[in-house]
Parts: structure tokens; sequence; C-alpha cells
């Protein structure tokens, strides 16, 4: 077993936005390998970033997952070379398909065929943080005559993958793949499908990261908190799917039917958190991370819960001097 811990800033409903970067300090001071600052409903991700980076000077960061049905190429390249240029942190970025209420509700886009526009953005992309000029003619991604007055051609590109055409997609063009609440079986076949795909495009297979939501030693706010999150990912497609294939068929019906979050959440039981998050001792964190390890991830990354732990001080320290001293 050998690998990287990295974390990832989380979105509790029941925590105040500004804890973000406290957060981040902690990653910092427990001396993690980098940090992912995602976007929901909370601070733009390349905002957040910038004061992230303000704030924990060395730590390198990884901005994403970004929905490729809201931003261009050329802005996601904006996005990371501003990041980079502002701070002077190492800078990568995350691309996904994200989900049709973020991309088609809240941003009046179009989500579907998502392969087809990663396959586009990342060849776009990829050149454009190069520093080549823009001349890209596809099918969902055009962008002509743009040019980086300061390239950043060290950033990974990295791919939030869920199902299998988007995991062959990642494997064959990205640097990184990322998957999000998923126990560690799933790993084992998401690292296979990586291996035999990237082989067959004849390259090295990029890296899998797996986000991991963590806690130690959770008491029942802890546990009230992880459930209220995975609430959101029920009905989602990819996610949905998987819960079903894990036994809770019951819960992604009800998802999908349109029960609300609350609702969802007072039903998921135990066993479910169990599956796809690592919750415990500190042996017992321990063991749940090296599992993962041994299925095939090259980097996990902790998802701290915070409600019983503030700034998740606890759990990332407790990762920390687990895997990186």
């Amino acid at each position: 077993m050998s690998g990287q811990i990295e974390a990832v800033l989380p979105f509790w409903f029941d925590r105040p936005d500004d804890e973000a970067l406290d957060i981040a300090s902690e990653v910092r001071r427990s001396g993690l390998g980098a940090l992912w600052i995602g976007e929901m409903a909370t601070y733009d991700s390349v905002a957040l970033a910038t004061a992230v980076g303000h704030r924990t000077p060395g730590l390198r960061l990884k901005i994403g997952p970004m929905a490729i049905g809201v931003r261009s190429p050329v802005s996601i390249a904006l996005a990371v070379s501003s990041v980079a240029a502002l701070t002077g942190s190492g800078v990568d970025v995350a691309l996904g398909a994200s989900s049709p209420t973020i991309v088609s509700g809240w941003h009046d886009r179009d989500w579907a065929q998502s392969a087809i526009r990663m396959q586009e953005t990342i060849s776009s992309l990829r050149a454009i943080l190069a520093g080549e000029r823009s001349d890209h003619d596809g099918r969902h991604v055009r962008t002509h005559g743009f040019r980086l007055r300061r390239p950043v051609p060290d950033a990974r590109i990295c791919v939030a993958a869920f199902g299998p055409v988007m995991t062959r997609v990642a494997a064959r063009q990205a640097d990184e793949v990322v998957v999000n609440l998923v126990p560690p079986e799933r790993v084992s076949v998401v690292h296979a499908i990586i291996a035999a795909e990237a082989s067959a495009a004849g390259r090295p297979a990029p890296r899998l990261v797996v986000w991991l939501v963590a806690a130690l030693d959770p008491g029942p706010e802890a546990r009230v908190q992880l459930a209220s999150q995975l609430g959101v990912y029920l009905a989602s497609p990819g996610y949905g799917e998987m819960f079903c294939e894990l036994g809770f068929a019951d819960l992604v019906q009800r998802a999908r039917g349109g029960a609300r979050r609350s609702e969802l959440a007072a039903g998921i039981p135990d066993e479910l958190l169990a599956c796809v998050c690592a919750l415990g001792t500190r042996k017992e964190l321990a063991d749940r991370i090296s599992a993962y390890f041994d299925a095939g991830a090259d980097v996990v990354a902790v998802v701290p819960s915070t409600a019983e732990d503030p700034a998740g001080r606890a759990v990332l320290t407790a990762a920390a001097e687990s895997f990186c001293s």
C-alpha cells in the first residue's frame, strides 16, 4: 500500500460559509499534499481559491470540479492562470459534468452529451494552458484566437468520472480521475477500467483520486451532518444507480420522486454511511483509508466532517499522522 493524502473543502449545510478558510488553514498545518476547492451555493471557487492561496502559502490548490456545461475552456484557463498568478500557488483544475439540476436548472445550459463535451473541453483547455492560441471547432466547444498572458503548462487536468462513458474519457485524456462517495470495491472496478482504457490509448494511466468523507469518533451531530449532505446525491445520475447497487434503491426512488432532502436524510441508515465514508477511531480511519489504497487509489482526499470537530482539525491531523509522517 502506498498513496498520497489530500483534502477537500466540504460544503456542509449546517456550518458557516467562512469555515472554509479555517479548514484550509488546518490542511496547511497538517501537511497534507493539496486542497480541492469546489463550488456549490456558497463561494465562487476561483474567488475562494484566491483567498485560500493567500491564507495558506505553499499549499497546492485544485480548483473544481468545474461544470463543463457552464464554463468554457477559456474561462477555465483564465481561472487557473489567475489563481496561480495572484497567489503564487501551484494550481490544478478539475472538470465535471455536474448535474441537470445545476447545469440546466440553475444556469439554463445544455447538460446532455457531456462525454463528448468533456473530450473537446480537455483538448482545447490543455492547449490553452500550454500557452497556445485557441483554435478548436468541435460539436460543443468552439474557440479561436485566445492566448493566456500567463500560461500554466504544469497544471494537471482532473476529471470527475461517474459512469463508464465518462470514466473512459477520463482514462484516455485526463491527468487524474476523481470519484466521490464510493466503497473500495467500486474503486477496484474503476481502477481496472482506467488501466485498460489508458493502455488501449497508448498512454500511462492517470492517477485515481478518491474523495472520502471522514469523521473521527462521530456522534449524533456528525452523523446528521453526513446524512444531510448525502441526501443531495441520492437522485443524481450515476450516484443513484450506485446506491441502488449497494442495496438502497428505496432511498433513490424516494429522492427521484421528489422527497425533500430533510426527509431523505432522516431515512439514511448508518449502513449507507459506513459504505461510502470513513468513520470511527484513528485506527479505523487508517484502516479504511488503507482499504482504498489497496483497491487502487493513488490519492485519498479527505472530506472532513466539522459538526463536532471544528475546522476538521482532529480528523485531518489523524489522517496526516497516519500516512504523511
